[in-house]
Formats: C-alpha cells, structure tokens, sequence
C-alpha cells in the first residue's frame, strides 16, 4: 500500500497518443502519482490506456488512479480511484476494491470537506484554486479553502487549479504541501524538463520549510 503523505506531484493526465513516451518521461523528472482523467472516452477506450500506464507506474513505484470508474480500477489492476462530488460513493469504491485501495475524493467547499472528513478516504483534492479549462464551469476556490482543507484533514490534500514551477513555492509557503498539475506538463514541449523543473521548485521550496507528513 502506498504512502501518499510522502507523494507531493501528482498529474492528472488525459488519454495521449504517445503516453508510452510521455509518462516515463515526467515520471523521471518528479512525478510520484498518476491519475488517468479521460472524460469524453468510453470504458473499452479507457481501459486499454489504462493498461498501458499500469506496468509503467510499476516500474516507477509510483501510484496509478484511474478517475470516477472502481469498476474499471478493479480490471485495470490500478492502485486506485479518484471520485468527484457526484460520482460513485465512496464507500461503493471501498465495496469493489477493498479496504487497501487508493480512494480519493474532490472537495470545492466548506461543506463538503466536513462530509469528505467522515468518510473513508486515502487522500482529498482541494480546489481548483483558480478557474482552470481541466474544470469547466467551475469557479476557482482562492488558495484560503485550500489552506484551510490542508490544515484540518488528517489525510494528504491534493490542491489544484493552475499550479506551475512559477507559483508552487509560494503555495508552499502558505502551508500546502501536495499538488495536482495538469497542463504545466501535459502542454509542455519538453515534459521530462518541465518536470523536472517544477519538482525541484518545490523541493527547493519544501526544503526552507517543516514539513509534517500529511
């Protein structure tokens, strides 16, 4: 069972034509989650990608979720699901893939971090800290519920919205510690370089600051 309290940069990737080049290449440069996040794709079409990330996660040690479908995590011999507000329960998650499986769940305010508190999660997503095209429609949060989900769950909060080598040190130094990036590597020309960067600005920031695992 993976630890994610150690685990800071998690990407959250679509379905890519040349992932089996593209994940190693992000993998070496930091990267120490995986989730595949393919909304406009069918179950066949998803688990065949699926089946393609898993044994290259294996060989990076590195956790591998596949979003909204335990059903399709089961096949897929993935390590986990990530669920949104309307999607299946969690504890529907905990019925298919058992008590050691992966089970994350998206927060966007308040009330749902107090329901997300009571429930039987590995880990919690914060944001989008800024409106981001990943979430359409969804307004962003501003970094206070972030900070504030971060400071009152026991578990690792995953914060999102925006997140870049440009801006990941000063989210550090309000206190967040876990990050979800998405188009910092996934639009980038170089990925492996754009990884690499991004996780030694947060190492770097890491380093000036106690950090607690979370």
């Amino acid at each position: 069972m993976f630890d994610l309290s150690t685990r800071r940069l998690y990407l959250c990737v679509p379905v890519r034509e040349d992932m089996a080049i593209f994940l190693p290449r992000v993998l070496r440069g930091g990267v120490d989650v995986v989730q595949l996040r393919e909304k406009s794709l069918t179950g066949p079409a998803q688990l065949k990608q699926a089946r393609l990330i898993a044994p290259i996660c294996r060989e990076f040690d590195v956790p591998f979720i596949l979003n909204d479908s335990p059903e399709l995590a089961l096949e897929a011999d993935c390590d986990g699901v990530h669920v949104g507000q309307e999607d299946v329960s969690v504890e529907r998650c905990r019925e298919i893939l058992g008590s050691d499986a992966i089970v994350g769940l998206s927060t966007h305010t308040p009330s749902e971090l107090d329901d997300a508190l009571r429930r039987d999660v590995t880990y919690l997503s914060a944001g989008p800290i800024v409106p981001t095209p990943t979430k359409l429609g969804r307004a962003g949060t501003g970094t206070g519920y972030a900070v504030e989900s971060q400071a009152r769950s026991p578990r690792p909060v995953f914060v999102t919205g925006g997140v870049s080598a440009a801006n990941v040190g000063q989210l550090v130094a309000l206190g967040l510690r876990h990050f979800v990036v998405v188009r910092a590597l996934t639009e980038a020309s170089d990925p492996e370089l754009a990884a690499c960067d991004l996780r030694r600005a947060l190492d770097e920031a890491l380093s000036t600051v106690s950090v607690e695992p979370t």
